[in-house]
């Protein structure tokens, strides 16, 4: 009898323990429940809701005595506004929609006869749709089917796609025509805005994160524009024989073309072709606003890209970091290319996780990853910790005379005497490359010994030099140089680095108007034997200031110091680092009105590099210098840039 007793209690306890599991896991709350992790294709693309808003603007940039409205067309999945569930959006807000298409294949909107998006550019809307996410393509101002004028990213561009997410958090009004009174409210959206794009469309994104406005929680600028002044100018010396009027003219569309006169001759007065600082590019400079910043960037660019030259990402990520915003970074050796076409499935599916990280709050992992991701060799990549990693520090390299006039050396030590090189427009960064360890008289150049050890620059150098010119005009270029045999993306080649194939991969669902399968693409490769990595431009006339271009004096020593781009490179073990001073980089910079004979006065120039390591790390690359590597007989790099002439924030290739 006590026996059972007790075989009876142990079961009752057991039973009762069993049933207690069983209502946890059933009457549980959703916060106890498994967190999700990544978001799925659950909604149909197929049945997606496609709708069209006009979003007023506030502005009247056309003056036609109406503010301006923008066109937003949105593609978003039937079923969670069904449910009552409100969902997130991703937007790329663009000048591009019908003018020039976006991606690599140049692909514009499409509509159907009641004016509703039928095929919406590039892969998000048919991969992000189907997993809950709305994507809202935003026409710029004064392009398409919005109203207003195009200003090439001052108030108007921007306040285009802010207005948008205003309307997104119930702060500003939409319409469900152009020009009627219905009113269009976001009622199946939580406000929640990633802003992604290439070029101009993510310029577009870093202006309205610049403003600070509430609602928009992450970005993701693709080879972007942080300074509209140094898309157009380095340091007073042009970069295009055109300015941002000649950009606007090429976008409007043919309504705002006969509405925007005024507009245009503000940027023609607004950006004179002397490269002076002007209140225009005050306007469109976004980084003084860094600290307003409240989204996320996760940002990416080619360090080859001399359409949207890297110094726009290196001042922009310095100006996050200073304000502690939450960061990652994507560098590439292409040229001006989306990373959809240089690491596609990497890129979907790093992509995808930030956006659910960002977006819908997913703790996926992505936060605690490496911050960066860079290709050292064509799809080989590398990450950092942090970037640029916490060892690097700003080191004063200085250049000397050498054995030959000419070909000096780079070390840590002050030189005396002098280099002379005459300007010659007719000549390229790649050109004196080529020829980096001989004299020649266009350049001056300066050479470290090969290293015995592998060293990283890793962020933005400066090269500060005393120059006293022979004419009253001068433009400056500094290069750095690795000097040693390479395999390298050709991103001098017609694809910036990149070979279009003819086989497509498919990333997210399709409709008969709209497919979510694209050309595959390959890394197109040079092996060269001397690597341009990083470049910086001025004009002399700004030596004391970007506001006023001042005529110099033939014969008078002149102090300026150029900016050069942010990169991380690393050259190897056996190769020499150059430094190359020189003039007019041609098809880089508009040459001066004069052609000048420069020369250089080496106790007062110096290079300061961010290298990894420091001092220390340099010293140890020059210790016990080994043999040079063996390089090809000729000497070769990527051919020279092809010519900037009326090139666009776009897609180039």
């Amino acid at each position: 009898m006590p026996k059972r007793t007790h075989l009876t209690t142990l079961w009752r306890t057991l039973a009762t323990a069993a049933v207690a599991a069983l209502l946890a896991v059933f009457l549980a709350p959703p916060a106890a429940q498994a967190a999700p992790r990544e978001s799925t294709p659950v909604y149909s693309y197929e049945h997606a809701i496609r709708e069209s808003v006009w979003v007023d603007t506030g502005l009247d940039a056309d003056g036609d005595g109406r503010t301006d409205r923008v066109a937003a067309d949105i593609v978003r999945p039937s079923e969670p506004a069904a449910q009552g569930r409100r969902i997130p959006v991703i937007m790329d807000a663009s000048p591009y929609y019908s003018c020039c298409g976006r991606g690599n294949e140049n692909q514009v909107k499409t509509y159907d006869a009641s004016g509703h998006v039928v095929q919406m550019p590039l892969f998000y809307d048919n991969y992000f749709v189907p997993r809950g996410y709305a994507f809202v393509g935003v026409d710029l101002a004064g392009t398409n089917r919005s109203d207003g004028c195009v200003d090439v990213g001052g108030r108007s561009d921007v306040q285009s796609a802010k207005a948008v997410i205003d309307w997104l958090n119930g702060r500003a009004k939409g319409y469900t025509t152009r020009t009627g009174t219905t009113p269009a409210r976001a009622t199946w959206t939580n406000g929640r805005t990633g802003m992604i794009g290439k070029s101009w469309d993510g310029t577009i994104a870093n202006g309205v994160a610049a403003t600070g406005v509430r609602g928009l929680k992450t970005i993701v600028p693709i080879s972007a524009i942080s300074s509209w002044y140094d898309y157009y100018f380095a340091q007073g010396a042009p970069l295009y024989d055109s300015g941002p009027d000649w950009l606007s003219q090429y976008v409007d569309s043919p309504a705002a073309l006969a509405k925007c006169a005024a507009v245009q001759k503000r940027l023609v007065d607004g950006a004179p072709r002397t490269g002076d600082w002007t209140p225009l590019w005050t306007e469109r400079d976004y980084v003084k606003d860094a600290s307003k910043v409240r989204a996320s960037v996760f940002l990416v660019h080619g360090m080859q890209d001399l359409n949207v030259r890297t110094k726009n990402f290196g001042q922009w990520w310095s100006a996050l970091a200073r304000n502690g915003v939450h960061r990652k970074i994507w560098l590439s050796q292409t040229g001006h290319v989306d990373p959809f076409d240089f690491r596609r499935a990497a890129w979907v599916d790093t992509l995808h996780r930030w956006f659910d990280h960002e977006l819908l709050g997913y703790d996926n992992g992505i936060d605690r990853e490496p911050m960066a991701d860079i290709e050292r060799h064509p799809d080989q990549w590398t990450t950092s910790a942090l970037w640029p990693p916490r060892t690097t520090a700003a080191t004063t390299l200085r250049p000397a005379q050498g054995a030959r006039a000419g070909v000096g050396t780079l070390g840590l030590h002050r030189g005396t005497g002098t280099e002379t090189f005459t300007d010659d427009p007719g000549l390229s960064e790649t050109d004196w490359a080529a020829h980096a360890d001989e004299p020649t008289a266009g350049k001056a150049g300066f050479l470290t010994p090969p290293l015995s050890r592998d060293l990283r620059v890793s962020g933005s150098s400066t090269v500060t030099v005393t120059v006293t010119p022979t004419t009253a005009t001068a433009h400056l270029s500094a290069v750095l140089v690795d000097l040693g045999p390479d395999t390298i993306r050709d991103y001098g080649d017609d694809g910036e680095g990149i070979t279009t194939l003819t086989d497509r991969t498919c990333w997210g669902a399709s409709t008969s108007g709209d497919s979510a399968c694209f050309r595959t693409t390959a890394a197109t490769r040079a092996d060269v034997t001397a690597t341009v990595f990083s470049r910086g431009w001025a004009d002399l006339g700004h030596y004391a200031s970007l506001r006023k271009d001042v005529p110099l004096t033939p014969g008078r020593a002149y102090p300026i110091t150029l900016d050069l781009a942010a990169t991380d490179h690393v050259v190897p073990k056996g190769h020499r680092l150059a430094l190359i001073v020189a003039g007019t980089d041609k098809d880089l910079i508009d040459p001066a009105s004069t052609t000048p004979t420069l020369t250089v006065d080496l106790s007062r120039t110096a290079a300061r590099l961010p290298l990894v390591g420091g001092a220390t790390a340099f010293n140890r690359a020059l210790t016990a210098t080994p043999t040079p590597t063996p390089t090809a007989p000729t000497a070769a790099t990527v051919r020279a840039p092809a010519a900037t002439a009326h090139r666009i924030p776009g897609d180039t290739h």
